[in-house]
Formats: structure tokens, C-alpha cells, sequence
């Protein structure tokens, strides 16, 4: 587990492809429990540790996880999560071929199949449909793969996964939607990037950025950004 913040009241952590954030019916030890066992140990807290989840990610997806460890910034942090203001999620995908539009806004209606576990391009006025809204915009284009940044302006269900699916450009790795194989760890190839907030207790301002998983598709596609500022240019290698 990597800690990248932590304060008296929030604490955020890279979260790898194979953790899950919460208890599920998989029996596997969740995040939650991991975070609580480092907080026990480091602080040497007797008896039982405070650990709010604000917020969750699929087990496929990596990236920054933000828990809050006080009741006080659990209360505000899932009202901030649930207006969407204060706080903002980017992340980074990385899909198969290359959108022909390299910056766009989707919005599309969604509806989820629970026994699936599955979500679904809707008609507007369907039932249950959901309007889910996000931008992207193309950061590094290789020759099987690019490389997008995606900034999210509703939380639906499997909402990056789907919408870009649905465009014609599924996630690597993502066989629920359509990818053409799966990846050697089980995961998919999105990653929370980063989420800025404000504090909420002290109200400055934080920006949490997660490293992108140890792999050589992931370093091909985003060393460019750190040799060029536009981040944009084609790389042969992938």
C-alpha cells in the first residue's frame, strides 16, 4: 500500500488493480482494513480505528482511493461527493485505436444491469436511465493505444467504461466492454489520476496525484508528457 496524503483527518492511497476498497462477497481483505492496520500501527491507536470510505473505485481500476478519519470530514466529504462540488476527479485511460475527435464531451443516458454488474447505452425517458456527462481529451496517440485524460461531471456506474465503449474505444484490458484481451494482471487500464478538493476541515485547497501502475505500456504512453509539453506527439513504440 502507498500512503500519498495523510492529515488527522483524510488519508488517500494508490490503489492497485487487485484491491478491492470495500468488503465484498469475494472474502478478500478489503483497502479499508489495510488503511485501518497502517493507521493502528503507525499512531499506535488502541482499541478501534475510525475509517470513513467516501468513495469508491471498481476493482479493475487503479489509482487515488480518499478516506476520511474523522466522522466530521466523512459527513463533509460525502456531500461534497454526492453535489459534485469542491472536488474534481481526473483520470487516465489508456484504450484501444485513437478517437478521431481528441477532445470531446459525452453525455449519454445509462442504465445498469445489477446481475451483470453491467451498464448500458440508454434512450433519454428510459427506465431507470441515468444522464452520466464526462470530457476527454487525447494525451499521447501510439499506434495500437492512446492515451486519454478524462474528467468526470457525474459519478455513474462503470460510467468512463461504458461511455468510451460505447465510442468506438474500449479500455485495454476491459473484456466486460469489448476489449480484445484481457491484461496479465486482471486489471484494466484506467487509473484515478488525481482529485482536488477543498480540505474539509481546514479549507485549503489539495491536490492528490497518483503514480501510474509499474508497466511498460503505462511508461511508453506517459513518458512523452514528461519529455514534451504538449504531451501529443505519436510514439512508435506502442
Amino acid at each position: 500500500m502507498t500512503v500519498l496524503y495523510e492529515d488527522n483527518h483524510i488519508i488517500a492511497v494508490n490503489k492497485t488493480c487487485n484491491e478491492i476498497v470495500q468488503g465484498d462477497k469475494t472474502g478478500d481483505i478489503p483497502l479499508s482494513e489495510t488503511v485501518k492496520a497502517y493507521i493502528k500501527e503507525k499512531y499506535n491507536k488502541p482499541g478501534e480505528v475510525f475509517l470513513g470510505v467516501t468513495h469508491r473505485l471498481d476493482r479493475p481500476t487503479s489509482g487515488v482511493v480518499l478516506f476520511a478519519r474523522t466522522s466530521k470530514a466523512l459527513t463533509r466529504l460525502n456531500d461534497m461527493f454526492k453535489s459534485h462540488e469542491q472536488i474534481r476527479k481526473t483520470y487516465w485511460a489508456i484504450v484501444q485505436g485513437a478517437p478521431k475527435i481528441p477532445e470531446a464531451r459525452l453525455e449519454n443516458y445509462l442504465v445498469r444491469n445489477e446481475a451483470q454488474n453491467k451498464s448500458y447505452i440508454a434512450k433519454p425517458g428510459a427506465k431507470e436511465a441515468k444522464l452520466a456527462v464526462l470530457s476527454y481529451k487525447t494525451l499521447v496517440r501510439g499506434d495500437n493505444y492512446t492515451l486519454l485524460e478524462i474528467n468526470l461531471e457525474t459519478g455513474r456506474h462503470h460510467q468512463i467504461r461504458c461511455q468510451l465503449a460505447a465510442l468506438g474505444y474500449p479500455v485495454k484490458g476491459d473484456l466486460k466492454y469489448g476489449a480484445r484481451r484481457s491484461n496479465p494482471d486482471g486489471g484494466i487500464c484506467l487509473h484515478a489520476r488525481r482529485i482536488e478538493f477543498i480540505h474539509p476541515v481546514s479549507k485549503q485547497e489539495i491536490c492528490i496525484t497518483a503514480p501510474v501502475p509499474d508497466d511498460a505500456l503505462w511508461r511508453a504512453l506517459t513518458t512523452p508528457l514528461q519529455l514534451s509539453p504538449q504531451g501529443r506527439e505519436k510514439n512508435p513504440e506502442v
